[in-house]
């Protein structure tokens, strides 16, 4: 499992609302990624909008940011997005009781 962080420089004509409501727009979409589990949309004061997201592996992630999705950001936002990639090696979550351990001993899969 594969989680990137995503983050771009957002003009100073695209503010904190400007940003929800074509996130929310959006949203829908992102579940008929081949591969994609998640994402929270992020926005800072500072400018800064972006996403985290979960994926099955990093093939799908590097094929979803290299199809229409950059061209979408190079186009609003006038920028190429910073994309950090990172394994996943175990989940906590709130509304799951259990520790999910996604990773095995050893080198990555």
């Amino acid at each position: 499992m594969i989680t990137a962080i995503v983050e771009y420089t957002l003009p100073p004509t695209i503010g904190r609302q400007e940003c929800l409501e074509h996130f929310t727009k959006i949203a829908p979409g992102f579940r008929d990624a081949p591969g994609f589990l998640r994402k929270h949309f992020l926005y800072s004061d500072a400018g800064i909008g972006g996403g985290v997201y979960l994926w099955e592996n990093r093939e799908h992630a590097e094929r979803f940011y290299s199809g229409p999705w950059l061209e979408g950001i190079r186009s609003r936002y006038g920028v190429d997005p910073k994309i950090t990639y990172f394994e996943t090696l175990v989940i906590c979550d709130i509304a799951e009781p259990e520790i999910r351990v996604t990773a095995s001993a050893g080198s990555p899969a």
